[in-house]
């Protein structure tokens, strides 16, 4: 269910998952309620720990609350094993507050493994949505492309990649404000008949389905810009995803490098600093947050391992965003209405 703009969204931060857990996650809960009126945060996980962290800050307590799981899922850790072994886990109570209403989203930076298979047996998927995906931002030419999936399916069938151009759709048009965003298969070559058996099949499904879609496109459109949501299976979109994190590093390098070779070139570097900050900025993950976990009945944000504390803040962002439009029941109907067209 959406929320109305006066009233606050309760987000269930993991405060115990990622790299750097608790400081990273209660520096980012300050963050986000010092920056968002819309948002109360609920850290889950130790609470000595966590405690200990809010001290160090002056802060609205009344938006800041404490749920205690002493329990924590590292990220070496099996997904189901984890689950089954330590349900007082940070992660998992943090998702069981969603699902009993006291939390209207949930984020965590952990194990990914983990809070996809939590997610999914806690929240459960939504009517009819065959596999919940997750999907990641891209910075093109021309504003961003949203690529689904990205890991959470490796093996995927063609209606499984149907719905996740439905889903990529909705989220693309309700939070990026898209309207009606074209939609593209990614495969090796352009023509409808290009790929392996599944990606011909999805080609002919994606062309009845009433979606916006434009054929199928290869990686190099990716950046372009020119398609706003871009399909695959979980194993390329993952490859992808990891190859597009490492560009903003070699760059950074590139210039470290460039500015290491003389006083001249360090100038330089020196002069286009801004510049150069404000286009990298698109490349950087911190900005955009995490990835949603599109299709359970919930609101799940995954982060990387690494989130700082303005990664954390912008994938509370998301997640309250998600939950004021109300994806999950726009995703329901429109699964259903593909459901009829009998695809």
């Amino acid at each position: 269910m959406s929320k109305g703009a006066a009233e606050k969204v309760t987000i269930s931060l993991d405060a115990m998952g990622g790299d750097n857990a608790p400081v990273n996650e209660v520096a980012g809960a300050i963050e986000t309620v010092e920056n968002n009126d819309g948002i109360n945060i609920t850290l889950v996980g130790k609470a000595g720990l966590i405690e200990k962290e809010l001290k160090k800050y002056s802060y609205n307590s009344s938006r800041i609350n404490i749920f205690n799981a002493e329990e924590v899922i590292e990220m070496h850790e099996s997904p189901a094993e984890a689950m089954r072994k330590k349900p007082d886990s940070s992660l998992v109570q943090g998702l069981k507050l969603c699902r009993s209403g006291e939390a209207d989203g949930f984020l965590s930076a952990g194990n990914t493994g983990a809070v996809m298979a939590a997610s999914l047996f806690t929240l459960g998927r939504i009517a009819n949505v065959s596999r919940p995906t997750i999907g990641s931002r891209f910075p093109t030419e021309r504003g961003i492309s949203l690529v689904f999936d990205v890991g959470a399916n490796v093996d995927c069938k063609p209606l499984h990649l149907l719905q996740f151009a439905v889903m990529g759709s909705v989220f693309a048009n309700h939070i990026y404000g898209i309207d009606n965003p074209k939609v593209g298969l990614l495969s090796v070559g352009e023509e409808k008949s290009k790929g392996d058996a599944v990606t011909v099949e999805t080609h002919e499904l994606l062309e009845k389905s009433g979606l916006n879609f434009i054929g199928n496109v290869e990686g190099r459109d990716i950046m372009k810009g020119e398609t706003h949501v871009i399909v695959c299976d979980g194993f390329t979109g993952n490859i992808v995803l990891k190859f597009a994190e490492s560009v903003l590093s070699l760059l950074k390098t590139k210039f470290k490098d460039y500015a290491d070779r003389g006083i001249i070139n360090k100038l330089k570097v020196g002069m286009a600093y801004g510049t150069l900050k404000d286009i990298l900025k698109d490349f950087d993950y911190q900005e955009y947050g995490g990835v949603p976990l599109l299709g359970v009945n919930g609101v799940s944000i995954i982060g990387h391992g690494r989130s700082s504390p303005r990664a954390i803040m912008n994938m509370a962002i998301k997640a309250e965003q998600m939950v004021r439009a109300g994806i999950n029941d726009i995703i329901a109907q429109k699964i259903k209405d593909i459901n009829e067209y009998k695809i």
